[in-house]
């Protein structure tokens, strides 16, 4: 039996990466956590950030290799899970390169016939800015300051990483905690729950993959989690940038 996928696609500082420990913590069986931080530990320096390029077309000399890291990247996951591995995988998809690259329905057609949720990690660029202002130097996270308290690139990301938005499930850290997170994800992986169909209708919006019903978790101030469903229709210089 294939192993399950989980994609948690955000913004840096979104919170991906806590969510993804909080299930390899809590999850029943190994969860292999394949995704933009541990790509870039293994891209040769210079092609760094790699998967990672931040939107804005900056640097079109390292695009020519984003979609084969992708690729490469995806056809991993591809591999544990036919393996019978789970995977959890934080990312942070967009397409705006200096020209299209089509990077995530190339990644969608990679994982085709196997078990995918495509989660939203959303955030308010209010928080994003807070926790960027709080991340360890050396990180190279853009942050604000009083003249330009919310960076252009820091906007772009915000922007550009939920487009097409087309999700299985959304999840706010503004509102949930990494745990209640991972729990939100756990409950739309029971039996029963609506089949996942918004990766593979990336690729083949047919009938056969409608638009997905996505599921938003939040949790209101002081009280319980309320999940949310609702119809969504698919919208169709020498220095590295970092985040």
């Amino acid at each position: 039996m294939a192993g399950q996928i989980i994609i948690l696609n955000g913004a840096p500082r979104s919170g991906k990466s806590s969510i993804a420990r909080a299930i390899q913590e809590s999850f029943d069986g190994p969860w292999m956590n394949l995704g933009v931080d541990s790509y870039e530990r293994i891209t040769p320096p210079r092609y760094r950030p790699g998967i990672g390029l931040r939107p804005g077309g900056e640097r079109p000399d390292l695009e020519v290799f984003v979609p084969r890291f992708y690729a490469a990247l995806y056809e991993s996951i591809a591999a544990h899970s036919r393996l019978g591995l789970n995977v959890v995988t934080d990312v942070g998809h967009h397409d705006a390169y200096s020209k299209p690259l089509d990077c995530l329905i190339d990644c969608a057609r990679r994982l085709a016939g196997l078990p995918v949720l495509f989660v939203g990690v959303r955030c308010p660029i209010e928080i994003i800015m807070e926790r960027r202002a709080a991340s360890e130097a050396g990180r190279g996270y853009v942050t604000g300051s009083p003249a330009d308290p919310v960076p252009s690139p820091v906007r772009l990301w915000q922007d550009e990483v939920h487009r097409p938005g087309v999700y299985d499930l959304e999840v706010d850290t503004s509102l949930l905690s990494p745990v209640q997170c991972a729990d939100a994800i756990r409950e739309r992986l029971l039996p029963g729950a609506a089949n996942p169909t918004a990766f593979q209708g990336l690729v083949d919006p047919s009938p056969r993959n409608p638009p997905a019903f996505l599921t938003i978790a939040t949790q209101l101030p002081g009280g319980p989690k309320e999940p949310r469903s609702r119809n969504v229709k698919q919208s169709s210089s020498g220095t590295i940038p970092r985040r």
